[in-house]
């Protein structure tokens, strides 16, 4: 798939260091590919540019972590403007979960690739704010909130699991009520996912076997206790893709979810809190370039 023009949207503070717009430049050098480039600030979100290019390019590209990219693609569901990815972040689970070379390079070589396509895929309407990965409730979300920075810059994703070693021992079960596609379950749990992608950001392991980012559907994962038993079994489970009882997994078109009082929680790597989540899927939302191999 050939383009005659791209823009580029960078965020310096993402989490590799490396000289992106040189990159860039050898890459498409002698492509016949027109491009600009706009960078982030403390003011101005990769969701603001993104906006005002719809229609005035034909591919967005964001360098960045998961918050850039699915700060974009909020911004661009619906609007026919399609996007690629250029990871640039620590986890980088949505472009693991398309077949995106993590390697820059390779990745801005996806952009001229005769043999790659735009694929459609669901995102999922939170609140009535769009988002493209997943919303985590208890230790999930924890483990993002309490993460240190410098020690993310220093080891990368590792800096998750440390943090989920401490979160997971403090870790008290709460009552939740969840109306999944207008049937109601109570429920005690440490942990509740409603996700769009099946990749963890570690290699290819998925939360559950049979996620898919193009079914029209949610897939909502709940975690009762933090026993070590459950926790083996949890780990087992996306490690060898197969059912297991200390996880509940439905999949759903809408889910609602309340709690007794406030709870914290991350929507794409975003703070939010709330006593009650409306969710529900927007099937076919967005246009993401991927690799020939991935098609």
């Amino acid at each position: 798939m050939k383009f005659k023009h791209i823009h580029f949207i960078v965020n310096p503070a993402s989490g590799k260091e490396e000289p992106v717009l040189s990159y860039i430049n050898k890459v498409l050098d002698d492509s016949g590919i027109n491009w600009e480039l706009s960078i982030t600030k403390k003011h101005i979100s990769a969701a603001d540019i993104a906006r005002k290019l719809i229609g005035k390019t034909e591919l967005i590209a964001v360098y960045g972590g998961d918050g850039c990219v699915t700060e974009v693609a909020s911004a661009l569901q619906g609007s026919g403007t399609p996007m690629a990815i250029i990871p640039g972040g620590t986890a980088n689970v949505m472009a693991k979960e398309l077949g995106i070379p993590q390697e820059t390079l390779l990745a801005l070589e996806v952009l001229k690739s005769n043999g790659a396509m735009l694929k459609l895929v669901d995102m999922g309407l939170m609140n009535g704010k769009p988002f493209l990965l997943r919303v985590n409730l208890g230790i999930m979300a924890d483990m993002v909130l309490q993460a240190d920075r410098e020690l993310k810059d220093e080891i990368g994703q590792l800096a998750y699991g440390i943090t989920a070693l401490k979160t997971i021992n403090n870790a008290e079960p709460v009552k939740y009520r969840l109306e999944i596609d207008g049937e109601v379950f109570e429920e005690q749990a440490v942990s509740i996912t409603v996700t769009n992608s099946g990749n963890m950001g570690i290699g290819d392991f998925a939360l559950q076997p049979g996620i898919s980012i193009t079914d029209g559907l949610l897939d909502v994962i709940l975690l009762r206790d933090n026993s070590f038993m459950s926790l083996m079994k949890a780990a087992g489970s996306a490690l060898l893709q197969n059912k297991t009882d200390a996880v509940q997994h439905w999949q759903c078109k809408k889910v609602a979810i309340d709690s007794l009082t406030e709870q914290k929680f991350i929507c794409d790597d975003f703070e939010q809190q709330a006593k009650r989540i409306e969710i529900e899927v927007i099937p076919a939302s967005i246009n993401i370039l991927v690799p020939p191999d991935k098609n």
